[in-house]
């Protein structure tokens, strides 16, 4: 607080280098300390809720849903049949929510670190925390890696909702990580993972992308356009084991009655399709990463 103003928050840190996010902040609603972060809910005046973990803002109630719909429906609506999915990290319950939506999603299990992140946003976030208490959505507390080593070959698809690459999210960036994600696939299955930014952070953009290569026969990177993170936009690591998937066509397609049915504000097909049109220097960039 009042790094930049008093009454302010402001999100200032080595990750993106250079750049500062500050909102005026109404009230701060929870603070602690947990076993693995700091933890901060503020009332913001222009943008509602926000949940802050080790200083960085993760969602706010203004525009959390572009995300969430995103790392969801973008896997989801790539596989033919995603009757069982694990979500990694989360904790917040955003992508429960959005994932229980898709008609074809019968059973959910949610692995988060930390359950004082789980208490917290059942608390004070309720518009999120709602995924968690659905009856498809089972949670687990604890590491999502030990997590993995003992489910082989039991999800459809696998969503990784992880904080930045500081503290206890560091692990889910790494090529070890996709390799287990592999390995608790059904043949066929599908991965997600949150990935950074290309505007701000390229070289790690390109090296998590070239973990998910090594392991999946058939990878991609999207983009979605959240204003409140650092670079208005956040991207997304696909990889899949079946070779004819093609993540930038949509196996499902969603009328829009269904879309408002599902209450869905950022998804649909056009938007499926849009986020892996890339600009060209973001796409030679990540070319090198291949090469």
């Amino acid at each position: 607080m009042d790094l930049f103003k008093k009454g302010w928050f402001t999100e200032h840190h080595d990750l993106w280098p250079g750049i500062a996010v500050s909102l005026e902040v109404k009230q701060v609603l929870y603070e602690e300390k947990s076993q693995y972060q700091d933890i901060l809910i503020l009332d913001t005046k222009s943008h509602g809720r926000v949940l802050v973990l080790d200083g960085i803002i993760q969602c706010t109630e203004d525009d959390e849903f572009s995300y969430q719909e995103m790392i969801s429906f973008l896997p989801l609506c790539s596989h033919p049949n995603p009757k069982n999915v694990l979500i990694v990290g989360g904790g917040d319950g955003g992508v429960a929510r959005e994932v229980v939506k898709h008609p074809k999603v019968e059973r959910i299990t949610q692995v988060e670190i930390d359950a004082s992140v789980l208490a917290a946003s059942k608390r004070f976030l309720p518009f999120m925390a709602s995924g968690l208490d659905h009856p498809k959505v089972n949670v687990h507390v604890g590491d999502g890696f030990e997590f993995l080593k003992q489910h082989r070959e039991e999800f459809d698809v696998i969503i990784t909702d992880s904080s930045d690459p500081v503290g206890p999210a560091t692990c889910l960036f790494q090529k070890s990580y996709f390799a287990l994600m592999k390995s608790s696939l059904k043949p066929g299955g599908i991965v997600c993972s949150q990935a950074g930014t290309i505007w701000s952070k390229d070289k790690q953009v390109a090296r998590t992308l070239s973990h998910s290569q090594t392991v999946f026969p058939v990878t991609a990177y999207g983009v979605a356009s959240v204003p409140t993170y650092p670079t208005g936009q956040i991207g997304f690591i696909l990889g899949s084991l079946n070779s004819e998937t093609n993540f930038e066509n949509p196996i499902k397609v969603f009328s829009e009655e269904e879309l408002d049915q599902m209450g869905l504000r950022y998804y649909s097909d056009k938007m499926h399709k849009a986020a892996f049109v890339l600009p060209r220097f973001i796409q030679k960039e990540l070319n090198k990463s291949i090469n």
